[in-house]
């Protein structure tokens, strides 16, 4: 009831976004005389503004078709090409490949399964493409998954990126690629950096980079975080899991809904979106679409949401959020114990966020005290001053502090 209730609500917003649009596209034809009204103007920007909130969006694209090179005579402009290295049932691992690959180290980013596609890093992956063989998991809907394919719950999760990892392949060293985990990743990516280490896996990653992840979220509790623990498991259960409709692909499977996380998103900074929203509505009454645009651009990617499967959502919440499983040295996989004193040649980084308010300060940088058999000088913590969680990979500060910090790490272990 609670998905078919919002399909219908979805559809009577596009419908009204689209007349919205019309009106406001009206309002504004210079062949219209009532756009020389002194209020057309405020009208058609409200209009607008309203037109797209309420517009349905699908999963957004890269778009990432060139990058800049260094060249002997400075910056070139080199194509990329992006192919599928890897296809699976609920995710696939996609490869960017332009000329300056040939030598520079291989990259494999782990978008987060936590509502937003993987085009929500495009900044991330823009910032280290030009001297990275750069690779990203690219999760899919839950909901365009026929019941047909299975399930996908955590010990999946980390399946994938151990294949993704063979897939890419060990260089000449005998290793296996970087890996940067930004945010709900850095778990799964944690174990299996620790399983492929307790195996001996040649593909077993160089360096492992967390930013913004719940290793133990018994450290500065969030919001989030006391969301997890104040219920208990069988409210998530009973209250959040829904059943995709009949109309999808993934019919009669079970999934926590991207609206629902949308929803807790918008939520937790609900005053700052409504004042983003504001100054969109300003900068279209003054003309200056530029701005508009910009914003426009940023909630375009920020409400392109997607489903994950029950049983992986239940799992996180139960393993990383309530029973804090892997610090306490007690994750299992596949009826295997992930020991994260097997990491001894994975040079961990961990990157938190001064004013991150959904993984706080200390969580992450708990994956390098339990790596009790690393040594220090392949252990690295960084503070970023001034970001909040979607600044430590996506923004200025991502751009000119925390991925020059991230790309010496990995030249270092290179």
């Amino acid at each position: 009831m609670l998905y078919s209730a919002h399909e219908m609500q979805k559809a009577w917003l596009a419908g009204t976004s689209y007349f919205a649009q019309m009106q406001a596209d009206w309002l504004k034809n210079p062949a219209n005389p009532l756009s020389y009204l002194g209020t057309s103007n405020l009208i058609s920007s409200a209009l607008e503004v309203f037109a797209h909130a309420g517009e349905y969006r699908g999963k957004p694209k890269f778009d990432i078709h060139k990058v800049m090179l260094d060249g002997p005579t400075g910056k070139v402009e080199a194509k990329v090409e992006t192919k599928i290295k890897c296809r699976k049932p609920f995710g696939q691992l996609k490869h960017f490949i332009h000329s300056g690959i040939e030598n520079a180290p291989k990259l494999l980013i782990v978008a987060p399964m936590s509502g937003h596609f993987a085009t929500l890093l495009r900044g991330t992956v823009e910032r280290m493409l030009p001297n990275h063989d750069l690779y990203i998991t690219d999760w899919r809907d839950a909901r365009d998954v026929p019941m047909s394919e299975g399930k996908f719950d955590l010990d999946d999760y980390i399946d994938y990126l151990v294949e993704f990892l063979e897939h890419i392949g060990p260089d000449e060293s005998g290793r296996g690629a970087h890996m940067l985990a930004v945010c709900q990743p850095s778990v799964p990516c944690y174990a299996a950096a620790a399983f492929m280490s307790a195996n001996d896996h040649p593909c077993r990653p160089k360096s492992l980079t967390m930013m913004g992840g719940p290793i133990d979220t018994r450290e500065a509790p969030t919001a989030v975080n006391r969301l997890s623990t104040g219920r208990p498991h069988s409210w998530f259960q009973q209250n959040v899991i829904a059943t995709v409709p009949a109309h999808y692909r993934g019919s009669g499977r079970r999934v926590y809904p991207g609206f629902l996380q949308l929803s807790s998103f918008m939520s937790m900074n609900l005053g700052n979106h409504m004042m983003s929203h504001w100054e969109m509505f300003k900068h279209l009454v003054i003309g200056d679409d530029d701005s508009a645009d910009a914003t426009k651009d940023f909630y375009d990617e920020y409400r392109s949401v997607c489903d994950m499967t029950a049983e992986f959502y239940l799992q996180t919440v139960d393993a990383v959020f309530q029973r804090h499983l892997l610090p306490q040295g007690e994750f299992m996989h596949r009826g295997h114990r992930i020991d994260p004193a097997a990491i001894t040649d994975i040079a961990l980084l961990a990157i938190e966020g001064e004013r991150d308010d959904i993984s706080g300060i200390g969580q992450t940088k708990a994956a390098l005290t339990i790596a009790t058999a690393l040594p220090d000088e392949m252990k690295k913590y960084h503070l970023a001053p001034g970001a909040g969680h979607y600044g430590i990979f996506n923004g200025s500060k991502w751009r000119e502090n925390i991925a020059p910090l991230v790309e010496d790490w990995i030249k270092l272990h290179e």
